[in-house]
């Protein structure tokens, strides 16, 4: 449905009456709108965390922590570009933007607790790093301004942030 109308025009009734579902059963599944798109997205995230967990280094295990973060840093930034239609639609207005999910929070914490023990114990450098990592994006994709910068200046920016900010992290 995403793919022939656009995610703008997939509505709860739409997909109820696609699937040959009760709307009941799709509101009890999804509970929102971007409750369909947060399960979709949530499926990339899981080919997402296979890479991370079994891909070649750097991303992969087998390079120094360091490098790994960086590699995920640019990773993650690439995955929610690609997948910006899903990671746009699976916020809802109505709540907050997610500091960081807890599949990257989980990651992060586990590099920085080799890269650098003593200042990753308590977990809150990580999570300061994850809400670095997605927030700027996450709220860049959910502007639909036409006068944003550009996508890929933006990201190229964050990537080069995120590098700078491990290597002085992990000094």
């Amino acid at each position: 449905m995403v793919a022939e109308l656009g995610a703008d025009k997939v509505t709860m009734d739409g997909l109820a009456e696609r699937a040959g579902l009760g709307k009941g059963t799709v509101f009890r599944r999804f509970r929102t709108r971007a409750g369909i798109f947060h399960t979709l997205l949530d499926e990339e995230e899981k080919l997402f965390q296979e890479r991370v967990m079994t891909g070649p280094p750097p991303l992969g295990p087998g390079a120094p922590a360091a490098e790994r973060l960086v590699a995920f840093g640019r990773a993650r930034l690439e995955f929610l570009v690609e997948h910006t239609v899903l990671a746009r639609a699976s916020l809802d207005p109505g709540q907050p933007v997610p500091a960081g999910d807890s599949p990257s929070l989980f990651h992060v914490h586990m590099l920085l607790s080799e890269a650098c023990p003593d200042d990753a114990a308590s977990g809150t450098l990580a999570l300061q790093l994850v809400a670095a990592l997605e927030g700027p994006i996450l709220l860049y994709l959910r502007t639909q301004d036409e006068n944003a910068p550009d996508p890929d200046a933006v990201v190229n920016d964050l990537i080069t942030s995120w590098q700078v900010l491990v290597e002085r992290v992990c000094r």
